[in-house]
């Protein structure tokens, strides 16, 4: 099983879940989180002063599947987050060891 990590900008959201359901992914886990990466926030004027905004809003997604199901998916979020312009956002993946179906007790793949 491989667990993605995904971090896009808040209105590619719509677009990255049906681009992710419409290759057979089931279930994901969102998250508001701030963040900055190379794009290093911007300054705004808020009531005549000026300011920096360091941390900008983000969306983490958390998405655990089959291995076979990770390059599908990975392209899907690819494809579907993707601006062209700084602060798209990352993917990451990672093995994971176990999961557990909290209801059912259901172990591995079938707790998916």
């Amino acid at each position: 099983m491989k667990k993605i990590e995904a971090v896009i900008k808040p209105f590619k959201l719509e677009e990255v879940k049906e681009a992710l359901a419409a290759v057979g992914v089931e279930g994901l886990t969102v998250t508001e989180v701030k963040g900055f990466g190379r794009q290093k926030g911007h300054t705004e004027i808020y009531r005549g002063s000026e300011y920096t905004v360091d941390f900008l809003p983000k969306l983490k997604l958390e998405v655990v599947l089959s291995d076979e199901m990770l390059q599908a998916a990975v392209e899907a979020i690819s494809k579907s987050a993707k601006t062209g312009k700084i602060g798209d956002g990352k993917i990451f993946v990672s093995s994971l060891e176990e999961a557990i179906r909290i209801r059912t007790g259901e172990r591995g793949e079938k707790a998916v």
